[in-house]
């Protein structure tokens, strides 16, 4: 997770029964790409190739997540890309999955938002953003991204809401997939404003928080990731 600094308007609940919606991945192309995505990464692991990342700045609420996350992360993206030819991704608030992208799969376009600016080294690729002006954006952004990583920085409402804004910014109304990472707190929010459900997954970081975190999409990703969680109090 990475940050901005510390006008709210919630949107409306979505029904969680009606998944008419839901984007999925048939499980033939899934089985097939995952394969070919994990040979790779394990080729990675042999060699020791880790991508280069910058210093955590606590003040920032910056928190990197451990090799084994952002790699199944990227993993995860990645297959979700091959299935969407010419689609793009959006890291919002998530430095570390972009860097673990970016090297092991640099043909899949992707941008990073982030508020801060030493992330400018990565170029074109890169986009200021400050969670507080959520929709304070280049306008060939908007719905742009049939894959959205989000990241938000702080474990409050107000951010989540801010950043869901983003979200609904970035990606096309129907037929784009959503990775949340956030707090394990933050579960029947993120059900009320994103409509996504916990997966079986939970998220690590390099330097162990306090807090327990979870990844919720608005898809079942089956095998991968755990799948969704579909234990007593999951909302599924």
């Amino acid at each position: 997770m990475a940050s901005g600094p510390e006008e709210e308007r919630a949107r409306p609940e979505v029904d969680d029964d009606d998944d008419d919606d839901i984007p999925q991945l048939s499980s033939a192309a899934a089985t097939a790409l995952r394969e070919f995505l994990e040979q790779r990464l394990e080729g990675e692991k042999g060699e020791g190739d880790k991508p280069e990342l910058v210093a955590e700045d606590w003040r920032l609420s910056q928190f990197w997540y451990d090799d084994r996350t952002a790699r199944e992360l990227a993993a995860e993206v990645s297959l979700l890309a091959s299935s969407l030819p010419g689609a793009a991704v959006a890291c919002v608030a998530c430095p570390t999955l972009y860097a673990y992208l970016k090297k092991g799969s640099p043909d899949v376009p992707a941008r990073l938002l982030e508020y801060d600016e030493r992330f400018g080294r990565y170029g074109g690729d890169f986009t200021f953003y400050d969670y507080n002006r959520p929709e304070e954006l280049p306008p060939a952004l908007k719905h742009a991204y049939r894959i959205v990583v989000a990241d938000p920085p702080y474990l409050s409402q107000e951010c989540l809401v801010k950043v869901a804004k983003t979200v609904s910014f970035l990606a096309p109304p129907e037929g784009s997939f959503l990775l949340l990472l956030t707090g394990e707190v933050q579960t029947d929010r993120v059900l009320q404003l994103l409509n996504v459900h916990p997966c079986g997954f939970k998220p690590q970081h390099s330097n162990k928080l306090g807090n327990v975190f979870r990844l919720f999409t608005n898809y079942d990703p089956a095998d991968r990731l755990g799948g969704w969680d579909r234990s007593d109090g999951a909302h599924i």
